[in-house]
């Protein structure tokens, strides 16, 4: 096993093919999956708004750095994928921007 890195994933997609159900809750819930609610997590954090079009996931992924950022993006949709499924809500277009927070640069102001 290698060097292990951590990287911030950002999953962004398109809710499609909504049941009533699964729009009915997702309405109900929408108040708490805003702006504020949006942090890295392992399991991932969702935001979305009320047109219930668009969504995002936030993700932390740990893995192998000679995997790299491919990697990371493909375990985050794979963790998105399942977490929509398991929550019964329709999605397509899931598509990732990944960070790796072991070789990212801070630039302090002096």
């Amino acid at each position: 096993m290698g060097t292990q890195h951590t990287y911030r994933v950002i999953v962004r997609g398109t809710f499609d093919g909504l049941s009533e159900e699964s729009r009915s809750r997702l309405l109900a819930e929408a108040d708490e999956h805003g702006m504020s609610a949006m942090r890295f997590t392992e399991e991932g954090s969702l935001a979305y708004d009320r047109t219930l079009k668009h969504f995002s996931y936030r993700v932390i992924v740990v893995s192998d750095a000679e995997d790299g950022e491919e990697m990371a993006g493909a375990i985050a949709e794979d963790r998105v994928e399942r977490a929509l499924k398991e929550q019964g809500h329709g999605f397509g277009g899931l598509r990732s921007s990944v960070t790796d927070m072991d070789t990212m640069k801070i630039n302090y102001k002096r």
